[in-house]
């Protein structure tokens, strides 16, 4: 049976789009032409090297781009792009001719406060004062400084300096613990440490600078605090730089790029740390860029002056995506605070008021807005609206329905999924072909992205592994403190030598999308039957009575039984009837095997700061099992209620 056709791109949006200008340059300089997206990404993954030559001149990238576009292409893990090619990311996001500089950079809101803009001009005059005192405070090309802030202009401002000096950007946002900090920066031995004086969230104010004091105390490296006010300005401590001073001592300083290698170190990111201590991932500064200018303008069709918005904290790698839009001369809107504070409207009303032209967010978000009840279609004006990103954990088709019934009928609804791994996207969205329901619309360009089954064979219209089969440049350069490569390599490379192996469980359809079962090591074992958890959520989320749930493998033998968890709605428990009608739908629309042995209550379950489901810990903690990082989880109190429940003994 065939997917349904949610959206089709009209005439006048395919014309207009810089996806369908790429095609035209590539039919006049080169005689090619394309009927459609999938022969436009079949090119691409045959002719990589072509591709991104092109693409670096379709996008004007500044910089010395060199004679050779890769070498060892066929080595897909240690392959070399652009190696005689030099820029500076900074330069590229910030001094390009797209708009004029008294035309809004960035406008920033946070919770409770009230908006700040800062022009292109105020913003490059910003980050060379700031670059000028951190070249004073000894930064140099290679010196990694570090972010612990909320997502502010100053949080902007301060990456895009250490990145004008080619220096190394870290960041950790401000609801971390200080051991989950120093557990990140003291892997990576920053130099100097931007930190605020505190956040607010939820109607609450949470101060930060005694976590700040505990980071710079334990990590010797550190050389430097600078502290940014955001909960008042009260004079910062003796011994601290305030934000201010460095503005006003380096007002008139120069803006200067010191340009870098295309492999350069430009970003360490981290894992979530749930299995163990956080993976060190180091992102390079002409892969990172160049990737995600792609990922903007060919997919996202993000255009000069367009606004894009996306809700995310410093500490989530969708935060590195979004501050790239610089380089398209799009407006970013920063917003830090609780998504639905005071109500579930404030960021619709504040996206309707600055025009917004993508809304980026997570299916959680999506999810929760419709059982608040909201319908932004009725309460507010999206006519700027063209695209609606959404990544994190797969989209349930149901959300695809809510999207297109109550925010926006005319928009692209892109599905985006990839990860902190490699700071951009597998696959994702494109303005020339149809939405289907429950479908991310299929592999970005240049990316050979496959579905292995377990021999390692591709398969089209069943479940595998989420692979990427040839050489991209924005493949990390690899992990921070592992000289050898090892730890690298066993992490993506060691399964299918040659392949990348995402530990994604996923269906390539037939339509050439992708549907997004979970993570590879969350799949639930029935009986020898493979079964993603994002079948059972789906479900899960059609019940008003459940606010969250989680569900897991429990052992038995040599078999398993799903053990599933659900936390009630507040107004409701989970009674006999409520527990009946759950395994009735889990039978009727997936299968008997994805019906639990055992429906137990619990008033939270476990996340990452990042708001992702933690499967691996609940089944750890159910098997007596310690769990290896409480501090990568943002309410590592959930897990106590999983521990030596009687019923899981029966």
């Amino acid at each position: 049976m065939s997917a349904s056709v949610l959206w089709t791109p009209s005439p006048a949006r395919v014309q207009q789009s810089l996806l369908h200008a790429f095609m035209k340059r590539l039919e006049r300089e080169l005689g090619l032409s394309f009927d459609d997206y999938a022969a436009l990404h079949a090119w691409s993954v045959h002719y990589p090297d072509l591709f991104w030559h092109q693409l670096w001149r379709f996008a004007g990238i500044i910089g010395h781009r060199g004679s050779l576009t890769v070498a060892n292409p066929g080595d897909a893990e240690h392959a070399i792009w652009f190696p005689e090619a030099r820029l500076n990311v900074a330069e590229n996001l910030l001094a390009h001719e797209r708009v004029p500089l008294n035309e809004p950079a960035m406008i920033a809101l946070t919770e409770g406060g009230t908006s700040r803009t800062l022009s292109w001009h105020q913003l490059q005059q910003q980050v060379a004062a700031v670059a000028a005192w951190l070249d004073q405070a000894g930064v140099q090309p290679g010196t990694v400084v570090a972010g612990f802030l909320p997502n502010l202009p100053e949080t902007l401002v301060a990456m895009l300096a250490t990145a004008s000096l080619g220096a190394v950007w870290t960041s950790c946002s401000p609801d971390f613990g200080a051991e989950g900090v120093i557990e990140r920066f003291g892997q990576t031995q920053p130099k100097v440490l931007f930190a605020a004086d505190g956040y607010r969230y939820n109607g609450k104010a949470h101060d930060s600078r005694a976590r700040a004091g505990a980071i710079m105390a334990a990590i010797p490296s550190l050389s430097h605090r600078v502290e940014v006010p955001c909960l008042n300005d009260a004079p910062s401590p003796e011994g601290i730089t305030p934000w201010s001073e460095i503005l006003a001592s380096h007002a008139h300083a120069p803006l200067r790029f010191h340009s870098m290698p295309f492999n350069a170190p430009l970003y360490v990111l981290y894992s979530s740390g749930t299995t163990g201590k956080p993976k060190c991932m180091v992102h390079g500064a002409g892969g990172t860029l160049l990737n995600h200018i792609k990922e903007h303008q060919l997919h996202c069709d993000i255009q000069p002056r367009d606004r894009v918005f996306y809700f995310t904290t410093c500490g989530w790698m969708m935060w590195n995506w979004l501050v790239s839009a610089l380089a398209s001369g799009a407006t970013l809107l920063l917003y830090d605070g609780a998504p639905f504070y005071p109500d579930a409207g404030r960021l619709w009303q504040w996206c309707s008021e600055q025009q917004v032209s993508l809304f980026g967010t997570s299916a959680r978000y999506l999810e929760a807005l419709e059982k608040s009840g909201l319908q932004p279609a009725r309460t507010v004006h999206l006519g700027a609206l063209r695209t609606l990103c959404s990544t994190g954990s797969p989209l349930a088709p149901e959300q695809f329905d809510f999207v297109y019934r109550h925010i926006k009928s005319e928009l692209l609804l892109a599905s985006i999924s990839g990860g902190t791994d490699i700071c951009g996207c597998f696959v994702l969205g494109n303005p020339l072909s149809p939405v289907y329901r429950g479908q991310c619309q299929g592999p970005g360009l240049g990316m050979d992205v496959r579905v292995f089954n377990d021999e390692g064979l591709a398969v089209t219209g069943e479940p595998g592994e989420l692979v990427c089969c040839n050489a991209f440049p924005n493949r990390p350069l690899g992990f921070w403190n592992d000289a050898d490569g090892s730890r690298y390599h066993n992490a993506y490379w060691a399964r299918w030598p040659g392949v990348w192996h995402h530990g994604d469980f996923v269906t390539q359809t037939l339509e050439g999308g992708m549907v997004f079962h979970g993570r590879s090591d969350a799949v639930l074992n029935p009986g020898g039957v493979r079964i993603g958890t994002a079948e059972i959520y789906r479900q899960l989320a059609r019940f008003e009575e459940i606010v969250e749930s989680v569900v897991i493998g429990q052992r038995r033998g040599n078999d398993e039984r799903l053990v599933l968890f659900v936390q009630p709605a507040p107004g409701h428990a989970l009674t006999d009837e409520l527990s009946e009608a759950i395994r009735t739908r889990l039978k009727e629309a997936c299968s008997p095997r994805h019906v639990p042995a055992l429906i137990l209550a619990v008033n939270d379950v476990p996340r990452t700061r990042s708001g992702k489901l933690v499967e691996l810990a609940v089944r750890d903690v159910v098997h007596h099992r310690p769990v290896k990082n409480l501090e990568a989880l943002a309410n590592p109190e959930a897990l106590e209620q999983f521990k030596n429940r009687p019923e899981l003994d029966l």
